[in-house]
């Protein structure tokens, strides 16, 4: 199999795992009984562990969604208690989201259920092929990522 031909086979995978569908499916399982996060929520409350405290713009931007549908998913995780909004330090027309001490437990919650799902998936590889695998696929996404990301 050529190079050309096992790129493509890695484009199509990562074109399947990026469909709506599959991704929602993921989320779904990741957020569990989740009080106050569903499969719509979940990229705002992972996107904002991930980042950090950001303006709803800025979180907008990392996640993909448009700053309305984020604002309006961000209510909704602050009505549950996972985010509070904060003045912005330097901008007063802004405000700042970041996670309250629950939505931090909830995330953390969720990274342990993508981790037994990860090792539920790759129970059946040899240590040796865990290793390879993971090596190889931080070298692609540092290939992929973005300098800015």
């Amino acid at each position: 199999m050529s190079g050309h031909d096992d790129a493509a086979r890695i484009a199509a995978t990562f074109g399947s795992l990026l469909l709506r569908t599959n991704r929602s499916h993921l989320y779904r399982v990741l957020v569990g009984d989740a009080a106050g996060v569903d499969e719509t929520t979940y990229p705002v409350l992972s996107g904002l562990a991930r980042l950090g405290t950001a303006t709803a713009s800025e979180l907008a931007q990392q996640i993909g969604l448009d700053r309305t549908v984020t604002t309006r998913y961000a209510s909704r995780l602050e009505q549950a208690g996972l985010l509070t909004r904060r003045a912005h330090p330097t901008d007063a027309r802004s405000t700042s989201l970041a996670l309250t001490d629950l939505g931090e437990q909830t995330v953390r919650g969720m990274r342990e259920r993508l981790l037994g799902l990860i090792d539920g998936a790759t129970a059946d590889w040899s240590d040796d092929e865990r290793a390879t695998f993971t090596r190889l696929f931080d070298r692609l996404a540092a290939a992929l990522t973005t300098p800015d990301a």
